[in-house]
């Protein structure tokens, strides 16, 4: 019989290796904090031409804290601030030097990722993948606020274009399709 504590706390502490090995791959060699590493991710996967409160809840920073980030990210060439969709608001895009950096980050990403499963089978692997999709469903299903759980993800790489990202499928589930 499985002790729940026990593997929830082996949980904990994965989750933070995780956090910790993944966020020390993108920022390696880079000025750029762990928000910077994921504003710029999710500019390069997913946000189009946000406003500076759309990338704030994404990312996760108090409105002052997304300023003070993109106007870092600005004096560094990543991004650039452009004509909003209404006239009265600003839209952020990488630029040419950010689009690359956000390549460079998935690549770091997904190399330290890829590193902590070496040590299982092809068929562990599908299995540790079917458990982990079912952990995110619930994580998705008790989550309200906060950062996006997927300010850093490869779409790509987690099928979401086939419909078999875990993270879509559970907000579907509780918030109906998009």
């Amino acid at each position: 019989m499985t002790d729940s504590a026990q593997c929830a706390n082996v949980l904990g502490a994965l989750a933070l290796v995780v956090t910790d090995q993944s966020a020390a791959a993108m920022t390696a060699g880079t000025d750029l904090s762990a928000s910077a590493a994921s504003a710029i991710s999710a500019l390069g996967e997913f946000l189009d031409r946000p406003t500076l409160d759309e990338l704030r809840k994404v990312v996760g920073l108090t409105p002052s804290g997304v300023v003070r980030l993109v106007d870092r990210l600005a004096a560094a060439d990543l991004i650039s601030r452009g004509p909003g969709a209404d006239g009265r608001s600003r839209a952020i895009v990488l630029t040419e030097r950010g689009r690359a950096v956000a390549s460079e980050l998935k690549s770091a990403r997904l190399a330290s990722l890829q590193g902590l499963l070496e040590g299982l089978t092809a068929t562990e692997q599908d299995t540790l993948q079917t458990l982990l999709g079912r952990v995110m469903g619930a994580v998705v299903e008790q989550k309200s606020g906060g950062a996006w759980i997927c300010r850093q993800c490869d779409l790509a790489a987690c099928h979401r274009a086939a419909g078999e990202c875990p993270a879509q499928l559970a907000a579907q589930r509780k918030y109906g399709p998009s």
